[in-house]
């Protein structure tokens, strides 16, 4: 009895801190990870002493669970949650421990018959193939926002049973009844969520996989061409168009091997004399290496356009149902005219008059 005692308080401790973690920021800090972490040491001497009086039995039915142990059911999902929020140096494995803890909260449930038709056929999806286990195609966007409309009304209302249910804490004390509904809607609730942990948990270790087995590339290989030329040498410039004697070394004069024999282009043994034969009618001038929208095109990219510019020699149009612009337009253009006429062309040009 005082050992069953001791989880009911530890239990209890362990769910305030919890409560506690959940409203605070400083989620990155070496404090939060700290106390997350005891926590976690919290809720695994809770599964310590569950194991040690065997709460629970595949050979039991939910009748045969007194309602204080029900509470006890949700202590992988609080661990599976726990996990997720610990900093961790392997963060793929921290997520699989969370899945397992998940699995292991489902599978209990499973046992009991607490799971609803619905969240047993996801389940069984689950088991079926984990690593692919998704709520909605990843691929259909319509389909994805559907389910998420629709998951998210009906963990409102699970969260409003649970609060209408709690909110009579002196009721629930001396009502079994009642406080068993409680904690089977707390269940409700928790698998619901679950199921959206899992989808999500799956997504971010799919793509924690795909990024490990990427292959690293040996060596940068820059984007522009001149840099591939001269990587950062002396000898680096700032024209888009490469000398000859630059095209040439990537031509048939360029070199055929690198320092390990390995072939750095395709071939054909040729004697000099063909060498100078094909040479014969090369243009003696850089050709063209791009079109003047190429150039125009990089330059942009590179920054060296400058954008909008003198804007002096145009002329805005006049809104016309602007009357006061249009009249000082107007009045403008008269004054305009009348200078013209006060001053011909050649009126002040007195240099060659007689």
């Amino acid at each position: 009895m005082e050992e069953s005692q001791s989880l009911r308080s530890l239990f209890q401790s362990a769910k305030d801190a919890k409560a506690e973690l959940e409203s605070r920021g400083d989620t990155n800090s070496q404090s939060y990870q700290d106390d997350v972490n005891t926590v976690i040491a919290k809720f695994d001497e809770c599964q310590r002493q569950v194991s040690v009086l065997s709460l629970f039995s595949a050979n039991e039915s939910l009748d045969d669970l007194s309602t204080g142990d029900l509470q006890y059911l949700t202590l992988e999902y609080h661990l599976a949650e726990l996990m997720q929020r610990a900093s961790s140096s392997d963060r793929e494995a921290a997520l699989r421990r969370a899945l397992q803890q998940y699995e292991n909260f489902l599978t209990r449930l499973d046992e009991y018959e607490l799971l609803s038709a619905g969240d047993k056929k996801l389940f069984e999806r689950y088991i079926a193939n984990p690593s692919t286990f998704t709520l909605a195609p990843l691929d259909d966007a319509a389909a994805r926002r559907d389910i998420k409309v629709r998951r998210f009304r009906e963990e409102k209302e699970l969260k409003q049973k649970l609060e209408y249910l709690a909110q009579n804490e002196a009721r629930l004390q001396s009502d079994d009844d009642d406080t068993r509904r409680l904690y089977l809607a707390e269940l409700q609730l928790y698998v619901h969520q679950t199921f959206q942990s899992l989808d999500l948990l799956v997504q971010e270790l799919s793509m924690l996989s795909t990024m490990r087995q990427a292959p690293t590339p040996s060596q940068h290989v820059p984007e522009d061409l001149r840099e591939r030329s001269n990587l950062g040498g002396a000898n680096y410039s700032d024209r888009l168009d490469p000398s000859l004697s630059q095209l040439l070394g990537r031509g048939r004069n360029g070199p055929l091997l690198d320092r390990k024999g390995k072939p750095m282009q395709p071939f054909t043994l040729l004697d000099r004399r063909t060498q100078l034969q094909q040479g014969v009618f090369r243009s003696g001038h850089n050709l063209p290496t791009m079109t003047i929208e190429e150039y125009l095109d990089e330059e942009h990219r590179r920054g060296n356009v400058l954008q909008g510019g003198e804007q002096s020699g145009i002329k805005p149009e006049v809104d016309e149902d602007d009357l006061d612009k249009a009249d000082e337009e107007t009045m403008k253009a008269r004054a305009w005219d009348e200078y013209v006429e006060a001053n011909p062309k050649g009126a002040g040009n007195t240099l060659n008059r007689g």
